[in-house]
């Protein structure tokens, strides 16, 4: 199992300070948390566009490239691009850029985006939430079959004659997931294509998921396809729990109680945060041990092939989110990998003992 992190850099009140950080200030904190994540041995990144003011990141590509010229093995992702709402031509030129920048190491997640800002930002629609989503994925997708390219354009795409789209990257092709929050038509459209997904699961029970995690491999398999899934997932580690939920919380109901504002959703409590750190919920918030014990039941639940999880929920202590990255490679990643090796070897096994 691929193990990882994302960021959309968070930019709220730090509860310990009261203070408010400076874009600047929180660029460079991301910067070292991949730096860092890249040294413990982590094997993913990833950065999440908006384009509202508790959120830095809105150009993923570029935050990458930074990233890319700072590290040497992690491979780096957005997580996501609100394709919708972009051009899929700059996306596919941005990522071949840092392609060839990190030596193979982007990727690209898509998605049609869980917040609205950038729709009326570049002139968007919001009732062609779909089909923007549609018509652009398909184009990304041809871009990345070939150097020249053919299509016939759509509503909200033009014609390309045959022409050239450049740089082209060194990954064969570049690699493209698609993110997900829980609609089977999402599973369904992942699967169809043949493009590994990324489940988000930021609350309620995570079991309610493994139909849709079957309906994405069903789909996958009867296309001809080889499925692949992540789970992405909200959390925090610490030395103990009590220090990782007490750290984590103020931060966590901070972001969760301004986003639930805009959506209609009640303000978190204590006792509901608690219960999403337990092991059948969805938040991986605790010590090293208990955040192995939490990917490995989820491994028995899903089967994936990545886990990534998004340790600022909001702003927290850095030199706590750097020591939560240091558990989560040193500690979490290598046990978490050996005992999933060991599990699959012994399944192997028993089928090629079977009669």
């Amino acid at each position: 199992m691929e193990i990882g992190l994302y960021s959309f850099g968070e930019r709220t009140v730090d509860p310990e300070t009261g203070r408010l950080i400076s874009p600047a200030e929180r660029m460079r904190r991301l910067l070292e948390e991949i730096e860092l994540a890249d040294q413990v041995g982590l094997d993913v990144f990833g950065v999440g566009e908006h384009h509202r003011p508790d959120y830095i990141v809105s150009a993923p590509a570029v935050v990458l490239a930074a990233a890319a010229a700072r590290t040497r093995r992690i491979r780096l992702t957005s997580a996501v691009n609100v394709l919708s709402s972009d051009d899929p031509i700059r996306v596919f030129q941005q990522f071949a850029t840092l392609d060839l920048i990190s030596d193979g190491r982007a990727e690209i997640m898509v998605g049609r985006g869980s917040f609205i800002e950038s729709f009326p930002l570049f002139g968007y629609d919001l009732n062609d939430y779909d089909a923007l989503f549609e018509e652009k994925l398909a184009l990304l997708l041809r871009l990345r079959e070939s150097e020249h390219v053919t299509w016939p354009g759509g509503r909200f795409t033009h014609p390309i004659p045959g022409l050239g789209v450049y740089p082209r990257p060194i990954q064969n092709p570049l690699p493209v997931w698609i993110a997900v929050g829980g609609t089977p038509a999402s599973a369904v459209r992942a699967g169809r294509l043949g493009l590994p997904m990324a489940l988000g699961i930021i609350g309620g029970l995570p079991e309610r998921f493994v139909p849709l995690v079957e309906l994405y491999r069903q789909t996958a398999r009867q296309a001809g396809h080889t499925p692949r899934v992540s789970i992405n997932s909200h959390g925090f580690l610490a030395d103990t729990s009590q220090e990782a939920r007490d750290t984590a919380f103020p931060a966590f109901k901070l972001q969760m109680d301004r986003i639930g504002r805009e959506r209609g959703w009640p303000p978190m409590t204590r006792e509901q945060f608690e219960a999403s750190c337990t092991l059948r919920g969805a938040n991986f918030v605790g010590s090293p041990q208990e955040v192995i014990e939490k990917i490995l039941y989820q491994y028995e639940l899903f089967g994936h092939d990545r886990f990534l999880l998004q340790l600022t929920v909001g702003t927290l202590p850095h030199r706590k989110v750097l020591h939560a990255i240091e558990l989560l490679g040193t500690k979490v990643a290598p046990v978490v990998r050996r005992e999933i090796a060991r599990r699959r070897a012994a399944a192997s096994s028993e089928v090629s003992s079977s009669p």
